[in-house]
């Protein structure tokens, strides 16, 4: 199993959410967009990956 990245997704109305992506295949060098409910605006809304965090070691 690859190693996870942890990513910072933004809606358009500044909502910000947080999840994991994969490093390895072809999505890997993609920016990551996933449409997600908005509690702010009270809709569902495109959210895109703005910044990488850290990254998840698997512990042994």
């Amino acid at each position: 199993m690859a190693q996870k990245t942890l990513r910072m997704i933004q809606s358009p109305s500044g909502h910000v959410r947080y999840t994991r992506k994969s490093i390895k295949g072809d999505k890997a060098t993609q920016k990551l967009s996933l449409k997600k409910f908005d509690p702010i605006t009270r809709s569902h809304q495109l959210y895109k990956e703005i910044k990488k965090l850290r990254s998840i070691k698997k512990k042994k």
